[in-house]
């Protein structure tokens, strides 16, 4: 029998980070026991839940939000350096999911963000949870960069999207990262690749205004339909779907689980049925082969 305890990487990518649930509630369904996870951006923010024995309870309230509730919980700012204070999200986690310290969760859990001044990831293994985890999701241009020390954060993803150098790994563990830069799926359709949230209503101001804030922060790779968040994203995403693929190389995880990188755009969390779905469905082809190659050395 393969080794059943595993150290969990869960890459940064928005709210195609849904798909880590599905993955992680796979792994378990098949007798995994994951026993150290490290993550970046969304990655940080699932990882860390499973760490507090609090996923589920974050599970059965994502899955209530549509379109208009996650709107509703994107607390818009007039700022030089971000247009998403990036609080109100978390005040809403709260009020079902307290805080706790990182040193007294169940597994070792580390979070990574990024100092954008002095270049360097800084690396959360200990204190507020949610302090470590704002810090991780501050897109830069689109959520504001957290003060810390001398220094800026931003998101974890800028350096470290795959930080599998920070996962705490026991002797024998098998490595599973789950990386939200794979390959494209195609679209099914062009109404499909380029559907906003309309949420204000039918009358023209209030579609001039769905249209705009939608242009601005719908990011999906379609490039009739780019707005300014959208040119930043898919810049950087390009980047870091290069540095997320090298790192996997380096460290030649025993399972990898890859998720369409144009599976959701960054705010597509009234999606969480989809993805959680999608990320059990690939954990459960990849654990096969992964069983199945350890079947076939062991013959």
């Amino acid at each position: 029998m393969p080794n059943k305890n595993v150290a969990l990487v869960l890459s940064s990518g928005g709210s195609k980070g849904l798909a880590h649930i599905g993955v992680i509630n796979e792994l378990e369904r098949q007798g995994f026991n994951i026993t150290s996870i490290s993550g970046s951006s969304i990655g940080a923010v699932i990882g860390g839940l499973y760490a507090m024995n609090k996923l589920t309870e974050y599970m059965d309230w994502v899955k209530t939000l549509d379109k208009r509730k996650v709107w509703g919980l994107m607390d818009f700012t007039l700022s030089k350096n971000g247009f998403l204070k990036g609080e109100r999200v978390f005040n809403e986690m709260q009020s079902f999911i307290p805080d706790m310290l990182i040193e007294e969760m169940r597994i070792p859990f580390s979070a990574v963000a990024t100092d954008i001044i002095n270049e360097k990831e800084v690396v959360f293994n200990s204190g507020s949870f949610y302090s470590a985890i704002r810090a991780s999701i501050a897109i830069p241009t689109a959520i504001k960069p957290i003060e810390y020390k001398d220094t800026y954060l931003v998101d974890g993803g800028v350096l470290c999207p795959t930080p599998i150098e920070h996962i705490h790994r026991n002797e024998g563990d098998i490595l599973v990262v789950v990386n939200l830069y794979g390959d494209k799926i195609e679209k099914t359709s062009a109404k499909e690749i380029n559907q906003k949230p309309s949420i204000f209503g039918n009358s023209k101001y209030k579609e001039y205004l769905s249209n705009l804030i939608g242009n601005l922060i719908t990011s999906d790779g379609n490039k009739n339909s780019l707005g300014y968040f959208s040119l930043l994203d898919i810049t950087s995403s390009a980047m870091i779907h290069k540095l997320s693929k090298l790192t996997i190389q380096q460290y030649q995880p025993e399972i990898t689980i890859n998720i369409p990188s144009n599976s959701a755009k960054t705010f597509d969390f009234h999606k969480a049925n989809e993805l959680i779905k999608l990320g059990k469905n690939l954990a459960k082809k990849q654990i096969e082969n992964y069983n199945q190659t350890f079947s076939n050395t062991c013959n």
